[in-house]
C-alpha cells in the first residue's frame, strides 16, 4: 500500500496587526529561569537555519537578554527609513533588548512599557520574509505571552525544563498559561537530562530521569527530545559560539533531532488543516 500526502506550500504571509511576514512563529518558554531556555531557543533557530530555512531570532526576555552573548553579537542596531536593522548572525536576523541598553544596566519596566517594547521590536524590525521566527520568552508566566497572543497568531510554543520535580511543576504552570491565552503547545524539551562521564562512559541522572517525557505524555504534548549536560555546550555558550554545538559530534544529534521533530509536528498540524481553496475575484 502506497500513501501519498499532498503538500501545501505556505508562502510567508503578513501576520497579525504588526504585519510580520513569516510562515511560522514559535515561542520558546519555561516555567522558571536557569533551565537553559535561551540556549535551546538559539539552537532551534540555528538548526533550522542550517537546514536551509530563513529564520529570525527575537530575544523577548527583556529583563535578562542572553541571546546576544550566546551568539557572540554586540553593538547597536542601525535605523533605516524608520525601521530597525537587526544584527546578523551569518544570514540570520537577531533582535534583542540587549542591543539597546548598556551592558550591566537593568531594565525596570511595568506591563504597558513591556507591551510597547515587544510590539515595536516585532513591528519595526526589518525581519524580511521568514520561514520561522523563534521568540525566546522570559521565564515564568507574565505579560509578554499575553502581548504576543494579542498582536499576532503564534504557530505554537515549546516548553523547556529539566527533569527535576520543581522545574516540572513550574513548566506545568507555563503550559497552563499558554493554553489559557490560546497558544498551541508544539512540544517539550528536557534539558540537562543526564551527564555521561567522558572518562568512564557512565551515565549519571543528576537532576532525575525522564520527568519531561512523562509530563508531556500526561498532558498530551509532543516530546521533542532531550539534551544532555555537557561541558562543551556550556563552553560554547560562554564563548558566544553556540553554533559550534552543531559541529560537536556528541551534541549535534540531540539538537538536530529536536529541530526535526518540531518541524514534523508543525507540518502534521498544517496538513491536518490545509488552506481552503480560493477563487479569483473577476
Amino acid at each position: 500500500i502506497q500513501v501519498e500526502i499532498e503538500k501545501f506550500e505556505r508562502p510567508p504571509s503578513k501576520l497579525g496587526e504588526i504585519g510580520l511576514e513569516a510562515k511560522s512563529v514559535i515561542a520558546v518558554g519555561s516555567g522558571k529561569g536557569g533551565v537553559g531556555k535561551s540556549t535551546i531557543a538559539a539552537c532551534i533557530a540555528l538548526g533550522l537555519k542550517r537546514a536551509g530555512c530563513h529564520v529570525g531570532l527575537m530575544d523577548a526576555d527583556v529583563y535578562g537578554p542572553s541571546v546576544p552573548h550566546l551568539l557572540g553579537l554586540s553593538g547597536r542596531p542601525a535605523v533605516e527609513e524608520g525601521k530597525i536593522v537587526p544584527m546578523l548572525h551569518g544570514t540570520m536576523p537577531v533582535m534583542s533588548m540587549g542591543f539597546l541598553v548598556p551592558p550591566g544596566e537593568a531594565v525596570v519596566w511595568r506591563g504597558p512599557m513591556l507591551h510597547g517594547a515587544i510590539t515595536q521590536m516585532l513591528r519595526d524590525t526589518k525581519w524580511g520574509p521568514l520561514d520561522y521566527l523563534i521568540i525566546d520568552m522570559p521565564p515564568g508566566t507574565g505579560d509578554i505571552a499575553l502581548t504576543l497572543s494579542q498582536i499576532l497568531p503564534l504557530t505554537g510554543s515549546v516548553i523547556v525544563c529539566t527533569p527535576q520535580d520543581v522545574a516540572l511543576l513550574d513548566a506545568t504552570k507555563a503550559i497552563a498559561m499558554f493554553r489559557k491565552v490560546n497558544i498551541p503547545l508544539l512540544g517539550m524539551v528536557e534539558n540537562m537530562s543526564f551527564f555521561q562521564c567522558p572518562d568512564t562512559g557512565k551515565r549519571w541522572n543528576i537532576f532525575g530521569s525522564g520527568g519531561a517525557k512523562r509530563t508531556a505524555l500526561e498532558l498530551d504534548i509532543p516530546f521533542l527530545g532531550e539534551v544532555p549536560l555537557q561541558i562543551p555546550i556550556r563552553e560554547h555558550g560562554d564563548a558566544g559560539t553556540t553554533e559550534a554545538n552543531f559541529d560537536d559530534p556528541l551534541a549535534r544529534p540531540f539538537f538536530e533531532a529536536i529541530c526535526q521533530r518540531l518541524v514534523e509536528t508543525i507540518a502534521s498540524r498544517h496538513a491536518a488543516k490545509p488552506p481552503l481553496p480560493s477563487l479569483a475575484v473577476l
